[in-house]
């Protein structure tokens, strides 16, 4: 029986400023094997963000109708926003042999790894606490402190994860991302497990 391969659920996540989007979008220019998940959110869309690319902006009561449906293979409340991730593209992508990657929050992140085991979890972390704040003091991030209170949270989990990328120079990590992907795929056994 010639059973058709299935994608791998590749879950990027770290602390919010460290870099997971710019490592993704490279990525997915440069790769045809791999589509992204566009997530929900209830927060406020950014000048630069488009609705259906960078995300699906919806309003809280929408969101908590699709939460009762269960529509969201995870979701969050993070800062005051909620962030959800929709189960039924997850699947359909993986179905066509596509590895998918998801740019989620350390706790939706452990959350898709115990529902699907054979996802793989990659963590970016900061080179310090320091430099992360002053990331996101320069892209006018709001209520700075709230975050890094979380951020000491999220790197105290990063040994769960399967890989960890030190976001000090984005030569570098964008290497080492790469090749945690390349290892990933040279694993992948044909099941998404999901």
């Amino acid at each position: 029986m010639n059973e058709t391969k299935k994608g791998v659920l590749i879950v990027v996540s770290g602390p919010s400023g460290v870099g997971k989007s710019t490592l993704i979008d490279r990525f997915l220019r440069e790769d045809a094997e791999s589509g992204f998940s566009v997530s929900y959110t209830t927060r406020q869309k950014r000048p630069h963000e488009k609705d259906g690319i960078d995300y699906y902006f919806t309003d809280e009561n929408v969101f908590k109708e699709l939460i009762e449906k269960g529509y969201f293979l995870e979701w969050e409340n993070v800062h005051g926003n909620f962030y959800g991730t929709p189960r039924a593209e997850i699947m359909s992508i993986l179905e066509t042999g596509k590895d998918i990657i998801l740019d989620i929050d350390v706790k939706g992140a452990l959350s898709i790894k115990g529902q699907c085991p054979a996802s793989r979890l990659i963590f970016i972390e900061p080179p310090s606490v320091t430099e992360l704040k002053n990331r996101l003091s320069f892209r006018g991030e709001k209520d700075i402190e709230t975050r890094m209170r979380r951020v000491e949270e999220e790197i105290a989990l990063k040994g769960q994860f399967g890989y960890t990328v030190m976001n000090d120079d984005f030569g570098r990590a964008y290497t080492t991302f790469r090749k945690a992907i390349e290892d990933i795929r040279r694993q992948k056994n044909g099941t998404n497990n999901c």
